[in-house]
């Protein structure tokens, strides 16, 4: 097959499951245009990395988990990888944090974690009429580290590849 380009939609549908969902998220500096091409699905970047957020995904290629903790853009991962995939030069990722309406703060529950937890402090609350208060996302500050995904108690904050998104490089 020349292209080795993962059909979610046919995939999910030979397994019976819809095909919707969010796109997976695959380690930092991966290039997104021939990552499933060039990947060998090897495991070197989920061994070397520190934080032990990068499991096998569908197909068998790595894919980040959130839920496990937050990337520290330490390079390991790019590092341990002997394919050509990653591209240190350029941004890591086009991740953004959003905040769902499963936030406690919107149901009037006092809860910062996420704010607590995000080390750029992208994440601000912001008190609304009648007493919630509502998370806001500096969209400029945000790395898309994770750091708010597995702080986060009520799973209301999720990371997604963002177009168009400021273009900032992670100290």
């Amino acid at each position: 097959m020349a292209d080795d380009a993962i059909d979610r939609g046919r995939r999910g549908f030979l397994r019976g499951r819809p095909a919707s969902g969010p796109a997976p998220i695959h380690p930092p500096w991966s290039r997104p245009d021939y990552f499933t091409s060039l990947c060998t699905r090897c495991g070197a970047c989920a061994d070397a990395c520190p934080e032990a957020i990068l499991r096998p995904g569908d197909g068998g290629y790595p894919e980040v988990d959130f839920t496990r903790g937050e990337c520290s853009f330490c390079g390991a991962c790019a590092d341990a990888c002997a394919a050509p995939i990653f591209d240190r030069t350029a941004i890591p990722w086009a991740l953004r944090a959003t905040v769902t309406d499963d936030c406690l703060s919107v149901r009037r529950v006092v809860c910062r974690s996420c704010q607590d937890a995000c080390p750029e402090g992208a994440i601000r609350f912001q008190p609304a009429p009648g007493g919630a208060a509502h998370a806001r996302i500096d969209e400029f500050a945000c790395t898309g580290c994770g750091a708010c995904v597995a702080a986060c108690p009520a799973g209301a904050v999720t990371l997604d590849h963002q177009t168009g998104s400021p273009a900032h490089a992670v100290r």
